[in-house]
């Protein structure tokens, strides 16, 4: 069999895969990004370090707030800048506006359709309750999401408000009810959704290594860096862990974790970090919990799910608990340094390091995304796969393969393709 997907469908970007096999046995797999390379972090070079988080969130328009805000971290860790509690509850608050958007996208427009055997959510059938509901929540919670965003930081994708130093906008105290009743609003539905992840039966279970920041309450924005096996390092020194690989047929550079490939998103938080969700998160999804931790790949749905509730449940809490103050944005001397920012990205950890020089001019910066983290080991799992089921046809075997890639919410950019397949 020679498959070949040119178009890999309902993913972020531009992504392709190559499958040959001989005499019953895998002989070539090649999983590909096919991105044109962007070259941010050269471009930013020269810059000073006050445009650079803005800049660097051009890089990608869903997951924009992540690289603004690992950005700003490597920059205030680099000039030893200490954020106020205000201006850390705030960032956290942008955070969870992205998640509850982000992971509504993956799970409702581009997993959903797998689980109902459709091409796509248009295909959805408005005369089956349970499908035409799905839809319907989907805008919902999508909504909300940005309505989180937009209040918090001024917009859900190249937010305006969160600066190196502070912020440049408070919310103010309307907004904050409304979006309390927003959120209390959308937070059933996320049950309805946890449910439609938990009774698929898709599966693919394979040893790996799970990484993730681990933080004391699950907000995505600090903590060391931990693994499945319980060992933990501090996130400055994350750099010293991986390995670079050069992966001559995609255009993304590849990494492996110590001894081997490695996964890291939502599946990865859930596995490792499930304990420190929401109380409220904890004990109403008490049921999906049981599920972590996890080796099915699939499960990382459902972990987005999960993240989605926690997202709510946290949110509401801190903005039903807190009286925002104003505060100015604090203007930070330059001087020569380096810095590193770690974040949990909606697909996983999202890496920065930022060299400045005594004029507050970048002159080199490093940024290490999640997907190219899990380019690796999505190759693995697809590998495996077709070796657990070589004598599948080619059109199963390309459908089955694209789920699996899907799975993971790879973002290649943010531009998404419809299925073409070239058969060799």
């Amino acid at each position: 069999m020679d498959l070949k997907i040119e178009k890999i469908t309902k993913i972020e970007g531009h992504g392709q895969l190559d499958l040959k096999i001989r005499q019953g046995k895998v002989e070539e797999l090649h999983f590909k990004i096919v991105e044109n390379k962007r070259f941010y972090t050269k471009a930013i070079e020269g810059k000073p370090f006050i445009a650079a988080p803005s800049l660097m969130s051009r890089i990608c328009g869903t997951c924009s707030v992540s690289h603004l805000l690992c950005c700003i971290q490597a920059v205030e860790n680099a000039l030893e800048f200490k954020a106020s509690p205000q201006l850390e509850i705030l960032r956290k608050l942008t955070t969870y506006g992205l998640m509850i958007r982000d992971h509504a996208l993956h799970l409702y427009f581009f997993s959903m359709p797998d689980v109902f055997g459709k091409d796509s959510i248009l295909e959805f059938d408005q005369n089956d309750p349970k499908q035409a509901d799905r839809v319907h929540e989907a805008f919902a919670i999508k909504t909300v999401g940005n309505n989180l965003a937009k209040l918090v930081a001024g917009r859900s994708v190249h937010a305006p408000y969160p600066m190196v130093g502070g912020f440049t906008k408070i919310p103010e105290e309307d907004g904050v009810k409304k979006i309390i009743g927003e959120l209390k609003d959308i937070r059933p539905k996320i049950f309805n959704l946890m449910k439609v992840f938990q009774e698929w039966p898709a599966e693919l279970k394979r040893k790996t290594t799970f990484v993730c920041q681990k933080s004391k309450d699950f907000s995505f924005m600090d903590g060391p860096i931990c693994t499945s096996a319980n060992d933990c390092i501090e996130k400055g020194h994350y750099m010293e862990h991986l390995e670079r690989v050069v992966i001559p047929y995609s255009t993304a550079t590849g990494y492996n974790f110590r001894e081997g490939n490695y996964f890291v998103g939502s599946l990865a938080r859930l596995n490792i970090n499930k304990d420190a969700l929401h109380l409220n998160t904890k004990k109403d999804a008490a049921e999906f919990l049981k599920w972590f931790p996890s080796e099915n790949v699939f499960d990382n749905n459902l972990a987005q799910a999960i993240e989605i509730l926690h997202a709510i449940d946290h949110s509401i809490d801190i903005l039903e608990n807190t009286k925002f103050q104003p505060e100015r944005l604090q203007i930070i001397p330059p001087k020569n340094c380096s810095g590193v920012g770690v974040v949990e990205a909606p697909r996983g950890t999202l890496y920065y390091k930022l060299d400045i020089d005594e004029k507050g001019m970048i002159t080199h910066a490093d940024v290490i995304t999640p997907t190219q983290q899990n380019q690796i080991n999505i190759e693995h799992d697809l590998r495996h796969f077709v070796e657990q089921n070589i004598t599948l046809s080619k059109e199963k075997m390309a459908l089955e393969m694209e789920k699996i890639v899907r799975a993971y919410d790879p973002c290649m950019s943010c531009a998404t393709h419809f299925l073409r397949i070239n058969w060799m």
